[in-house]
């Protein structure tokens, strides 16, 4: 069975770092603050020149003039963002092992696609285990060890180099990383111009910085994997708990499927969370979560965050929408990855181009200031069922 093979692994670290800013950009947010991402952010060489966007030819306030693709990722790594190891503390606080037990995979792949002219954006899930052609000539395996597979081939030549330590965990890191950005490329049909990454610890750091996210459950649930235990309805959470709920999949009918959704329902409460809670006017506040997302996000070279978010304060809509890639099977047996999650790459690029070609997205919940609706519906599809299951992302999970 699909749950039952990956034993103790570490599921899921959601990117909330760009998410984060791009809330931010959509607001009245004050600039003099934001301009503190500068300092301290940790940035990696991997998007080619071809893929590069120049931002600076749009106008702060204006909507973006041509459409971007960003990849978020959360990474099973016991690093920090500068290639440190985590205290064994930390980890303990995290269920997350010991600084070995981690495969530094990107149990999280979200593609934000940000239109052109101002449209709705549209997060689409990718489930970790998808059985997929790896690039760099890997063969097919599942999605998420493209990232370790290109760095733990790069390590050797690295070491020749003369790297050691976190030196030599950064380096990696950026051969890992494009790896699985040209992964996902072949796969969606997308060209990635943006990458962000998030660990462990970085998740933690940040959903504290909120003051917690209010989520709900349709059910009381208690796994020792991730250390989720928690009742049913709704409840705040943030720190390990916030992880722990995002990160379990056992006992989860669905699966990946189930914990993409809880994904999904987090990252719309906390764009919810942090545009209704005084954030922009909390000076605490503000710098708490400018320091989280320093000390938790890896982000591409060049990119220009500031001017970014400013464009994004021009879209008319402000809405997220989530969705997830059609699977065809949660159970495919594998050569040597154990059971994977079977997907047929037409198929999941022709979902991929009606979803980020929907002229309007339909968004639910209300308006929570600064133009922005955050919650959307949440839409996934499998081969033997008849039409798409659809959710609030929102709502209650499971």
């Amino acid at each position: 069975m699909l749950l039952s093979s990956r034993g103790r692994r570490i599921g899921v670290r959601v990117a909330l770092g760009v998410v984060s800013t791009l809330v931010l950009g959509a607001t009245g947010y004050a600039w003099s603050q934001l301009s503190k991402l500068d300092d301290g952010l940790v940035t990696a060489d991997v998007i080619p020149p071809a893929a590069q966007v120049d931002e600076d030819s749009t106008p702060p306030g204006e909507p973006l003039k041509v459409a971007q693709n960003i990849l978020l990722v959360g990474i099973d790594a016991r690093t920090d963002a500068y290639g440190n190891p985590l205290p064994q503390n930390v980890l303990d606080a995290l269920h997350a092992g010991s600084g070995d037990t981690g495969g530094d995979t990107t149990d999280t792949m979200i593609v934000v696609h940000i239109p052109a002219g101002g449209a709705a954006a549209t997060a689409i899930s990718i489930p970790r285990d998808s059985y997929v052609d790896i690039a760099g000539g890997y063969g097919k395996h599942k999605i998420n060890s493209a990232y370790s597979r290109g760095k733990n081939a790069a390590m050797s030549g690295l070491r020749t180099q003369g790297l050691s330590g976190a030196q030599l965990e950064v380096a990696a890191n950026e051969a890992g990383a494009k790896t699985a950005i040209q992964t996902v490329e072949k796969f969606t049909g997308l060209t990635i111009n943006h990458y962000a990454a998030i660990n462990l610890a970085g998740f933690d750091a940040l959903s504290q910085a909120v003051g917690g996210v209010e989520v709900c459950l349709k059910a009381p649930v208690h796994d020792s994997y991730s250390g989720a235990d928690f009742p049913a309805g709704p409840q705040t959470l943030s720190g390990a708990q916030a992880l722990a709920f995002v990160r379990q999949r056992h006992g989860l009918a669905n699966g990946d499927l189930d914990r993409i959704a809880r994904q999904q329902a987090f990252l719309s409460g906390m764009a919810k969370k942090v545009l209704s809670a005084g954030t922009f006017t909390d000076v605490s506040k503000l710098n708490a979560l400018v320091s989280a997302v320093q000390g938790a996000v890896v982000l591409d070279k060049g990119w220009d965050v500031l001017s970014f978010a400013q464009q994004l304060r021009g879209m008319s809509s402000g809405a997220i929408a989530f969705a997830t890639i059609p699977v065809q099977s949660l159970s495919l047996s594998t050569p040597s990855d154990g059971d994977a999650v079977k997907v047929d790459p037409a198929q999941v690029q022709q979902f991929i181009r009606t979803a980020i070609s929907t002229p309007a997205v339909q968004a639910s919940g209300d308006d929570t200031g600064g133009g922005v609706k955050p919650v959307a519906a949440t839409t996934t599809a499998t081969s033997n069922s008849k039409q798409p299951a659809t959710s609030t992302a929102a709502g209650c999970v499971n």
